[in-house]
């Protein structure tokens, strides 16, 4: 074929893939109204650190989300709402570069093979960003269809979006898109929270075991009830769960598994691990809430089967005293054990 029969073709099937569907009712996703009573995968880790382009900047597409993140090293830049493919015709998973870059692309309907020249009739908006084959990022002439998955595979973004994107990424910008409903995140001082997305695809089905798998990896699970996660689940409505902030925990110099989780302007401390490690045998009343030694007695509460103490109560049970260091790591030192007093004797008597 000639150049010019290549570039109609190259149009036609480019339109195919991205011309998004126009029907009244098409949602955003579908929504699993039930959780899956077996685990489901495990893709949706932490959000992985981006790898560096030769200008340190990258983009991460969730297909869950329906978000596109801009990074420059690790440090995200900008977040963005996208349409993806629908669950009929889905975006594709994988590593990716920018290949194309184009303004005011044009679009040949594949019906009626008519070109559309660039312009509000163009469904492509006014930039193409190429990915692999036919699949691209580009603007659209439907803003309603953002934050949904209705399109052929192509990614769709307000075109103010996708015109500020043009101009920030160069050829050859890696892109990584992924599917991952459960996205964690952890703040500066130690805060992790999570989010879970619908499972629009039917790709990860999800319980409360393998959600909690997820939080483990920052030891904060205990302060996720299984309540809590099911309900979590049940919505997948993408909104942010503060669970608590984590601290290692280290006792007489030792650094124990569990750790100390940080909660509404509290510490608290795992009685069960710190019982041995401070070398003080205890009793837990789950009548009173009352966590026993023979040292004393202090209120405790129970998260997901575990035994928390306040921090301040740890002298009163367990003879030890810990703070939270800069590193926000919370150590902990067995207080020294008093002397007996002396005894004096004056004129044949003890004082």
């Amino acid at each position: 074929m000639n150049n010019g029969v290549d570039m109609l073709l190259h149009k036609k099937i480019t339109a195919l893939c991205c011309i998004v569907f126009l029907l009244a009712g098409v949602g955003g996703y579908t929504a699993d109204a039930a959780i899956n009573t077996e685990v489901g995968s495990l893709s949706g880790m932490p959000l992985p650190a981006p790898k560096k382009s030769e200008t340190g900047k990258k983009i991460i597409l969730n297909l869950a989300s329906r978000l596109l993140t801009l990074y420059e090293g690790t440090e995200k830049v900008r977040i963005y709402p996208v349409a993806v493919g629908a669950p009929e015709t889905p975006s594709p998973v994988g590593e990716f570069s920018i290949s194309e870059k184009e303004v005011n692309p044009s679009w040949t309907d594949p019906k009626t093979e008519i070109t559309v020249p660039s312009g509000p009739s163009n469904p492509l908006g006014y930039r193409w960003l190429g990915l692999y084959g036919n699949y691209g990022i580009h603007g659209t002439n439907a803003p309603w269809s953002i934050g949904r998955s209705v399109s052929h595979g192509c990614i769709r973004m307000y075109e103010e979006d996708v015109e500020e994107l043009f101009e920030s990424v160069p050829m050859g910008t890696p892109v990584e898109i992924i599917y991952d409903r459960v996205i964690m995140e952890e703040a500066p001082d130690h805060t992790v929270s999570y989010y879970i997305y619908p499972d629009g695809y039917g790709w990860e089905p999800l319980t409360v075991s393998s959600v909690k798998e997820y939080l483990a990896r920052y030891g904060v699970e205990d302060f996720a009830t299984p309540d809590e996660v099911y309900h979590k689940i049940i919505a997948s409505d993408g909104s942010v769960t503060y669970v608590a902030k984590h601290y290692d925990l280290v006792i007489n110099g030792r650094k124990l598994k569990k750790k100390a989780l940080g909660k509404d302007g509290s510490i608290w401390i795992p009685a069960v691990e710190t019982s041995v490690a401070a070398k003080v045998g205890a009793y837990w009343d789950g009548e009173t809430n009352t966590l026993m030694t023979r040292l004393g007695k202090v209120p405790g509460i129970v998260k997901s089967d575990v035994v928390y103490i306040n921090e301040k109560d740890l002298e009163s049970v367990f003879h030890i005293k810990g703070h939270l260091t800069e590193d926000l790591v919370y150590e902990a030192e067995a207080l020294p054990t008093a002397e007996p007093a002396s005894k004096t004797i004056v004129l044949g008597r003890k004082y």
